[in-house]
């Protein structure tokens, strides 16, 4: 029977396309401007208030949009809430998926296809910091010889970089906020976040409040900003510590209440194989804590992820050692196929020792559900 298992994985690894090395990305894709301009009068009339900032509690009357041949004109009248009263966002309704509730067969290997709007630029990499940016570092690359301790769990030397980018796909990744702070996200369809289940606020009937701004960047969001207004999970992930099933199953899709992935596009998702075990494939972007206080996003490339041998690759946790700190939870750990990236699992713990990522196909259907259900 071992053999019988052992024979069908091997059969079925082979059948599953490995994505390209970093090296080989750049030289099969290339940075692509715009194919077209964005026509703001066809777009959704919540995508075009995301974009104003505007408070909890506005609520729009009226909206005339003018668009000429250089300038946008945009007029609103507004119902203001009254000053000095508190007003909050709806409580996120809750669907949690039973253990054995699926709608694709798990330990198949499935897969959903990345989108591009025309509108956005592409670069498969980031481009450098500009140089009015750039800050001093208060973290070291190399730790000093001596007997001084440092609370790190950056695997020395760090290979992060702070980036500022909104084409495709870097867009698609943004910081995510609720009331128990921040970490990060990914947008995995057309109002879809892919983000890490211990993040979420849970309450016993509700998920709390969730803001998501992709390609944040010190307070500026180019594409505005969204909630949630409903939440897939398999676990309530609480913290501060996680245990294996946890681990197996720290994320969560996020239903937004706009459709923010017209604008921005989306990342394509995989289910997890092992076949990929130790390999530089994958990069990662998240908000880290510890640099510019989380409010820039940051890049890693060329990290080698390991599926774990106890778990199975339906819902497995995925150790590596990329340089992780509080705030990239939720971050996606993606890699490039023909066709463009795929998230194959979002960061969601780290020791000293090593850190983890939570994926695997019970994840892509999670994706599929909501999509399914609320597209």
């Amino acid at each position: 029977m071992a053999k019988k298992k052992s024979q069908s994985r091997k059969k079925k690894e082979s059948t599953i396309k490995a994505p390209f090395l970093p090296r080989e990305v750049v030289k099969k894709f290339k940075p692509a401007k715009a194919k077209r301009k964005l026509d703001v009068s066809s777009l959704d009339t919540k995508l075009l208030l995301s974009q104003l900032n505007l408070p909890s509690g506005v609520s729009v009357e009226k909206l005339c949009i003018e668009v000429k041949k250089s300038l946008k004109e945009v007029d609103l009248k507004l119902k203001l809430p009254e000053i000095g009263k508190h007003v909050f966002p709806k409580d996120i309704a809750l669907n949690g998926i039973k253990k054995d509730d699926f709608v694709i067969d798990p330990d198949s290997f499935v897969e959903l296809g990345p989108h591009r709007p025309d509108h956005l630029a592409f670069s498969p990499i980031p481009p450098a910091l500009p140089k009015q940016y750039q800050v001093r570092k208060n973290y070291f690359d190399k730790l000093p010889n001596g007997k001084k301790n440092y609370a790190t769990t950056v695997f020395s030397p760090d290979d992060r970089r702070l980036f500022l980018d909104a084409s495709y796909p870097w867009g698609t990744v943004g910081l995510v906020r609720t009331a128990l702070g921040a970490g990060s996200g990914v947008m995995i369809g057309p109002r879809h976040l892919l983000t890490v289940s211990h993040v979420v606020q849970w309450n016993s009937n509700s998920a709390g409040w969730i803001n998501f701004t992709p390609a944040s960047f010190d307070g500026s969001a180019p594409f505005g900003s969204a909630n949630g207004t409903r939440v897939y999970y398999r676990r309530k992930v609480t913290g501060p510590t996680l245990n294996r099933d946890e681990m197996q199953h720290d994320y969560v899709v996020v239903v937004l209440d706009r459709r923010l992935g017209d604008i921005t596009g989306w990342m394509g998702s995989k289910s997890w194989s092992d076949s990929w075990d130790d390999e530089p494939y994958w990069a990662h972007v998240g908000y880290p804590g510890d640099l510019n206080s989380g409010s820039r996003p940051s890049f890693q490339n060329g990290i080698r992820l390991d599926g774990s041998f106890w778990d199975r690759e339906r819902h497995t946790r995925i150790f590596h050692q990329g340089d992780v700190w509080p705030g990239q939870s939720g971050g996606p750990f993606f890699a490039w196929w023909s066709n463009g990236p795929h998230a194959v699992a979002v960061q969601s713990a780290q020791n000293s020792s090593e850190n983890t990522a939570s994926g695997g196909s019970e994840m892509v259907d999670l994706v599929i559900r909501a999509r399914n259900e609320h597209p």
